[in-house]
């Protein structure tokens, strides 16, 4: 595997080590025997887990390869379901979005790795589109984001091409799956968190920045960050604590990214939220992983989930990453992946019919009454059991009857 130039710098260790027997430092190599000691011999993955948070992370790549697999769920060499047919995938139908991700391996691997050759690249991009569309087509159900190439270009250079695309399958289905399916509400999901961190947190902040919808942090949290971080080092460095954690630990670390901005965005208006917005869509320069880690793991301890203020965490669907990656999740398998997937896309749509119902009222609020708009909820309630939404149809009428629930008292 060819990782010129694609080095992780351990400057605080005073070393850096490549995939060509570079040296380790004394520090480096004692951590290192102790993460080959919790995938190998112990398979420990809680000290695995606190290796890779932990100061430096999974130190160089040559350890990643290992470990990243594992933090993921399965151990290479793969096995059964989690192993991808190399040759057949060829053979499936197009995925709907290839063109899409052609487009976006054009502009792939710009910051990372240095120095390429012209012809190097072009045999990356190769590999990049071929590792995408594997999995693209193995699972079809999967929507491509923009975004999405940013990570698979580091899982690429990190674990090479025979092994990329059965990780990228997992991290698909079972961690990054909100980003995945045809709608972007689950997504949204994930940022409708951000102002209950930054209100448990610093009620004071987040009142100044109650103007600004939570848009601005879309692009990091989507593409786990790769799509910002250009050095490529940190984003390998990030993956490995990220990796490591719950999908909400990602929301967290944004929510540590703003309180670390404190003073400066105290210095712009709160009435003037466009400026807010650009400010907090770019990540600050340089960042201080480091620091940023140890604190994300901080603030989620001292503010987990269950606590978050305004019910956030009850009103997150029971399918999504946010909570199906907590606890014991890299037990979980392709098929469960599977199975999460259409049960999302199942509520997903259930919501989207209710809304539509309740536009709908909304705009005929006036002239229906109490008869029409007995007649109305029925209907729609009807239809939603046709559609086989049973168990939602209660929910509907209780929600419509909420929207229009003032017509008849006028």
């Amino acid at each position: 595997m060819d990782h010129t130039n694609a080095t992780t710098s351990l400057s605080d260790w005073g070393v850096s080590m490549d995939m060509h027997g570079g040296r380790r430092s004394p520090a480096a190599r004692a951590k290192v025997d102790r993460i080959w000691k919790a995938c190998e011999e112990d398979r420990d993955i809680e000290a695995l887990v606190q290796l890779a948070t932990s100061e430096n992370g999974l130190v160089d790549d040559e350890v990643r390869q290992k470990a990243w697999p594992i933090l993921l769920g399965h151990t290479p060499p793969l096995k059964c379901k989690d192993s991808l047919d190399r040759a057949a995938w060829t053979d499936l139908p197009r995925h709907k979005d290839e063109d899409q991700v052609r487009l976006d391996v054009d502009r792939s691997f710009i910051y990372y790795p240095k120095n390429e050759t012209e012809p190097g690249l072009d045999r990356r991009k190769k590999e990049l589109s071929a590792v995408i569309t594997q999995v693209l087509r193995t699972y079809p159900m999967l929507s491509y984001f923009q975004g999405f190439h940013d990570i698979v270009q580091v899982f690429l250079l990190v674990l090479g091409v025979e092994d990329a695309a059965a990780s990228v399958s997992r991290l698909s289905l079972l961690r990054i799956r909100d980003f995945m399916l045809p709608s972007l509400s689950p997504s949204l999901a994930h940022l409708r968190l951000l102002p209950t961190i930054l209100q448990a947190e610093d009620a004071k902040l987040c009142q100044h920045l109650s103007k600004t919808q939570p848009f601005f942090a879309l692009a990091a949290t989507l593409t786990l960050y790769a799509h910002d971080i250009q050095e490529y080092g940190d984003i390998a460095r990030l993956f490995d604590f990220l990796l490591a954690h719950g999908a909400v630990v990602s929301v967290y670390l944004f929510a540590v990214i703003i309180l670390s901005r404190r003073e400066e965005l105290f210095d712009i208006p709160a009435d003037e939220p466009e400026m807010l917005h650009s400010v907090l869509s770019k990540l600050p320069k340089p960042l201080d992983l480091e620091a940023l880690i140890a604190k994300t793991m901080s603030v989620y301890g001292r503010s987990p989930p269950e606590r978050l203020p305004f019910r956030a965490w009850a009103k997150i669907s029971p399918y999504s990453v946010l909570k199906t990656t907590r606890g014991d999740f890299r037990r979980q398998t392709i098929d469960d992946g599977i199975a999460l997937f259409d049960r999302q896309v199942s509520q997903v749509r259930r919501e989207q019919r209710i809304d539509e119902a309740k536009a709908t009222l909304w705009k005929y609020r006036r002239p229906a009454g109490r008869v029409g708009l007995a007649i109305f909820v029925g209907v729609v309630a009807f239809s939603l059991r046709k559609g086989g939404f049973e168990t939602y149809a209660a929910l509907a009428l209780r929600r419509l009857w909420e929207t229009l629930g003032p017509i008849g008292r006028r």
